[in-house]
């Protein structure tokens, strides 16, 4: 008798489990109830907090720590990676610059920045990576990659001249980018952004409007990071401002785009060829996925949203465990078979781990009719 195959492949639940978490917590979910299933397990990330595990996992490489600048400059230990091939190098930029990284009262959108970001491009430059890839999402900043590009020897500066101080609201004063002292070997590299939505830099949509508020932008800071973006696009230039993925992280993918010349690609594409991801679908009888929050945004280019489009060109049905549904998500029921919502079973005093193994193993059972 041929076992049904389950593939478990969450992204993180931002905060309180990464996806390898996550996944650990739902296979052991899935074993208590005592499931006569394969299970096959792919941590996911689509470019934002996990995407260097993902694909290290995807194929061999080490894992190089360095000291960098956090988010509103108090030093951080961030993990960037060196692929198998040598010449390949993975800088995740939420590793130095997001916003898990801060206290949900610490957070700053108007000054914090990806200076951060940018020590770890640099260092892989340093090592003569021929090809990067940069993975943007969970962000603490809204500056348009202002601070990773200051970190690889760009200047902003004012009317006067002077240098603009960190942070996406400085941006309302520029008057231009200044690229003499630039790293050296940034014309020899093949840059790769891997975004983990597919939002443009500005409006409804774009960075500082839908990812402001998460960051602690208050209604009048978000029009105020608007503003200051739509300054930078207009000096570094309006056409780069509309590629799908330009709103990622803060606009990081905009100014690496605009100013670098970067190519912008769906990170859960690039994370899902790394991992097999199709063929392990095209496997499976059942998808189990999950993540923190179901709002719009899962169908922006995330990766539980793109996940179950792919199991639907496949006929595979899909389960999605969320820690909360948000009132503007759009249940899709040809995606999604069915949406867990962990906050309204989770046990007084469980840690996240346990309440998504326990969620878990109870829709099992349920599944089993016990």
């Amino acid at each position: 008798m041929i076992r049904p195959r389950w593939l478990i492949a969450p992204q993180e639940f931002k905060g309180t489990l990464s996806a390898a978490e996550a996944s650990a917590a739902m296979a052991e979910g899935l074993r208590e109830a005592s499931l006569d299933v394969v299970l096959d397990v792919a941590p996911l990330a689509d470019g934002g907090p996990g995407t260097v595990d993902a694909l290290l996992a995807g194929g061999r490489g080490e894992r190089r720590l360095r000291t960098v600048r956090g988010p509103l400059g108090a030093p951080v230990e961030a993990a960037w990676a060196r692929l198998e091939d040598g010449r390949t190098a993975v800088v995740e930029m939420a590793a130095a610059s997001g916003l898990s990284l801060l206290p949900p009262e610490g957070r700053d959108a108007r000054a914090a920045c990806t200076y951060g970001a940018g020590e770890l491009m640099r260092a892989a430059l340093d090592e003569g990576c021929e090809r990067l890839i940069v993975g943007l999402g969970g962000s603490a900043s809204t500056d348009g990659g202002k601070g990773a590009l200051e970190a690889l020897g760009y200047r902003f500066l004012d009317a006067q001249g002077a240098p603009l101080p960190p942070g996406g609201a400085a941006l309302a004063r520029l008057a231009r980018v200044e690229s003499d002292a630039r790293h050296p070997r940034l014309g020899q590299v093949e840059l790769l952004v891997a975004t983990d939505v597919i939002t443009p830099l500005l409006g409804d949509d774009g960075a500082a409007r839908l990812f402001g508020p998460q960051k602690g932008a208050s209604p009048e800071v978000v029009e105020e990071l608007e503003a200051a973006l739509a300054t930078f696009a207009r000096v570094a230039g309006e056409q780069a401002a509309s590629i799908p993925g330009a709103g990622a992280a803060g606009g990081m993918g905009y100014g690496l785009a605009a100013v670098l010349g970067g190519k912008l690609t769906s990170g859960y594409v690039l994370v899902s060829r790394a991992l097999g991801l199709e063929r392990r679908v095209l496997l499976a009888d059942l998808v189990l996925t999950g993540e923190g929050r179901f709002d719009r945004q899962t169908w922006l280019g995330k990766g539980p949203g793109a996940l179950a489009r792919l199991a639907r060109e496949h006929g595979t049905q899909v389960v999605l465990f969320t820690g909360s549904v948000h009132a503007d998500a759009v249940l899709d029921l040809s995606l999604f078979r069915e949406v867990v919502e962990l906050s309204a079973q989770a046990r007084p005093g469980a840690s996240a781990h346990e309440t998504l193994r326990e969620a878990t193993a109870r829709w099992a059972m349920g599944r089993l009719g016990r």
